[in-house]
């Protein structure tokens, strides 16, 4: 059985098959944030979607991080360095990508167990 979770007309946030979280790619909601204030954003709402989903960021398998320039990964990764559980940091990849709104500066897309 699959479980979808803030289903959309085109996308849920959330799917849950088999004991794994899959959430939709994350952006800011202000995309008027720096890196910084962006990936702080993303983050909280990979929190929130977790939670409701049964689970938290010490559970998550793979996360994929795009950037819209990489020159934007360091200040990423202070967010992302204080923000992920000490002995639980997930496999991750990060790459440069064109996101799909020219002021969104980071999408980050998460597997995670139940």
């Amino acid at each position: 059985m699959i479980k979808r979770l803030e289903i959309g007309a085109r996308m849920s946030e959330i799917a849950i098959h088999n004991g794994t979280v899959y959430l939709a790619g994350q952006v800011a909601n202000d995309a008027s944030a720096d890196i910084q204030g962006q990936t702080a954003q993303v983050l909280a709402e990979v929190d929130a979607l977790l939670a409701r989903a049964g689970s938290d960021k010490s559970r998550i398998l793979m996360t994929q991080i795009f950037l819209a320039d990489l020159s934007d990964f360091d200040g990423m990764n202070l967010v992302w360095d204080a923000w992920v559980v000490p002995g639980h940091t997930p496999p991750r990849a990060t790459v440069q990508a064109a996101l799909a709104k020219p002021e969104w500066k980071i999408e980050v897309v998460v597997t995670a167990a139940a």
